[in-house]
């Protein structure tokens, strides 16, 4: 994903020794089928080389083509895992020339030959280049096959402990799950439209930010009020941090030290509390309460017990449990 930089060693160590990873990426996944004329989507680490996944070393040794998105970026990254990297083998394709190196990968395709695309880092055609270069090569009637790993949304999203909206988010017959916006539109009213959009939408919500804009985004953010979100900076890095804090004391914290606004960040936005019919709402963190205790208790138990320990009321525990209890 573009929200991390290019991958390092293993937490912040010195060059590791990938060797012994390569044989083991060739017995392990060495007999499986690999087909001809077929696209590989490999996902590569978003910060820590030995994410890598055995099936993705064996599939980057394999290929007669890598098209990536940045040529110097991943013959660094292939020679660090001992893999060669002849620029013969490597087809530039990003956002700016997608659609013409999509055509060079379908004519590579098309004489036989196998070619993985990577992105700088991540999983590939999410908020990188590639969605275009699988339309083509679909439409061409050739097959695509990728490979999973590594994912900066993913990685954020399992941190930052997040529950999925249990009521409507206003599209009739959709609950619960989470959204994926990306990067925020810079200015202008594109962005004003953006925030507003995020206001209104119940369920978690993913985005990315550089560190450059991380300051404007969190002031922007100040409107959600106490709705949790998580900043995930530097995943799977040496600095790696993850904190939660009320959207509207993201710029205050942020402020208070530098270090902070450093490196690249994932943000989760958690849901927004749910309103019962009285208007009353219950917080992620006393939904997530009152679910373990209804596992243990009656219902009438439960959110009792609840209610003391998150001082919300009783009335709107009651509604969430029946909900929980009939879902």
């Amino acid at each position: 994903m573009s929200a991390t930089s290019a991958p390092s060693g293993p937490a912040g160590t010195l060059a590791a020794d990938f060797g012994p990873a390569l044989q083991a990426a060739t017995a392990a996944a060495g007999r499986q089928s690999y087909p001809a004329g077929t696209l590989y989507l490999v996902a590569t680490p978003i910060g820590n080389l030995a994410d890598i996944s055995l099936r993705a070393l064996h599939v980057l040794q394999l290929v007669d083509v890598i098209a990536c998105e940045d040529t110097r970026h991943t013959a660094q990254m292939l020679r660090a895992y001992g893999i060669a990297a002849p620029a013969s083998r490597l087809l530039a394709l990003h956002q700016h020339n997608e659609q013409q190196a999509a055509q060079q990968v379908v004519e590579r395709l098309q004489q036989g030959q196998r070619v993985a695309y990577v992105s700088d880092a991540g999983t590939p055609a999410i908020s990188d280049p590639g969605a275009g270069l699988v339309r083509a090569v679909q439409a061409a009637g050739l097959r695509v096959m990728p490979l999973p790993g590594a994912s900066s949304i993913i990685t954020a999203l399992c941190a930052a402990g997040v529950e999925g909206a249990q009521h409507s988010n206003g599209v009739a017959g959709l609950q619960g799950g989470w959204v994926f916006a990306g990067f925020l539109p810079p200015k202008g009213q594109e962005r004003q439209q953006a925030l507003q959009a995020l206001q209104q939408e119940a369920r978690p919500v993913v985005l990315l930010e550089a560190p450059h804009r991380i300051g404007a985004l969190a002031t922007a953010l100040a409107v959600l009020g106490e709705r949790p979100v998580t900043l995930a900076r530097e995943l799977t890095k040496q600095y790696e941090s993850l904190s939660t804090l009320p959207a509207q004391a993201l710029a205050a914290w942020l402020e208070a030290a530098p270090e902070r606004s450093k490196g690249e960040f994932v943000l989760v936005v958690h849901a927004a509390p749910v309103a019962d019919a009285s208007g009353e709402a219950v917080s992620p963190e006393a939904r997530r309460i009152l679910k373990l205790l209804l596992a243990e208790l009656p219902t009438k138990s439960a959110v009792r017990l609840a209610a003391d320990i998150t001082g919300e009321a009783r009335n709107a525990l009651y509604t969430e449990a029946l909900a929980e209890k009939a879902s």
